[in-house]
């Protein structure tokens, strides 16, 4: 089996879906076998803007695993939460298709970037939030972050909601931000790197560079790799 890695964020819109994409370019490149899986995709009708993403990002065409509907197992059409999204179509979040699905994956790569819906405390269902589910199923956690005004307050919320399921935090990666003050950015880093080491978390936290739509392939993410995934691996 391969290995599974939960790549959540401390808001949505953070920038997840183009970390996980990077990440999986970058693994590909290092002639790594990865594929990427939207935990719970909102917002559309059949089919996941956001494993459409991540293939783009890759330069690669849709997987059979794409086809088949497991890197994409729960499909809502309301841009919500999943659980209001579900139960607006009513329906509830099938965790065990979820579950199934994620196993699949790894049973045909070596790594699969399970990337979340949200941040860490999303309602998947009425009683289960998505750590809840990612801390049963044992995914180690990538968090994605930023140095927006008030992502300090979110980073280490998240941290403290992930130890106090006993999960396993990888790393932090720190994306680029537009509206980031220079200094509000600087500070975000230093207080997300000294609470991971509160929290007996590695404290590696990596910045991404500027992105621009379309400009993937020039992109290098090895940095993040290196730091966040490779020392784990065989």
């Amino acid at each position: 089996m391969g290995r599974v890695f939960w790549v959540s964020g401390i808001d949505t819109g953070i920038g997840k879906t183009i970390v996980t994409g990077l990440m999986a370019k970058s693994l590909l490149a290092a002639g790594r076998d990865v594929i990427t899986v939207k935990m719970v995709q909102t917002g559309n009708d059949g089919y996941s803007e956001d494993i459409d993403l991540h293939r783009e990002i890759c330069g690669e065409a849709k997987r059979p695993e794409d086809l088949a509907g497991l890197t994409a197992p729960q499909i809502f059409k309301f841009p919500s939460s999943p659980y209001l999204a579900a139960g607006l179509e009513g329906r509830t979040v099938d965790l065990q298709k979820i579950s199934d699905a994620v196993k699949s994956c790894a049973a045909r790569h070596e790594i699969v970037l399970v990337e979340s819906a949200g941040g860490l405390d999303v309602p998947l269902t009425k009683d289960v939030l998505s750590a809840d589910f990612a801390a049963q199923e044992g995914w180690p956690l990538v968090l994605v972050t930023c140095g927006k005004l008030g992502a300090i307050n979110h980073a280490l919320l998240s941290l403290e909601a992930a130890k106090l399921r006993g999960m396993t935090v990888v790393g932090v990666v720190h994306n680029y931000h537009p509206e980031a003050n220079e200094k509000i950015d600087a500070d975000a880093v230093a207080a997300i790197t000294r609470h991971l080491k509160r929290l007996g978390y590695p404290p590696i936290v990596v910045r991404t560079p500027k992105v621009e739509p379309g400009s993937w392939p020039t992109v290098d993410f090895s940095v993040i790799v290196g730091c966040l995934i490779r020392n784990l691996l065989p």
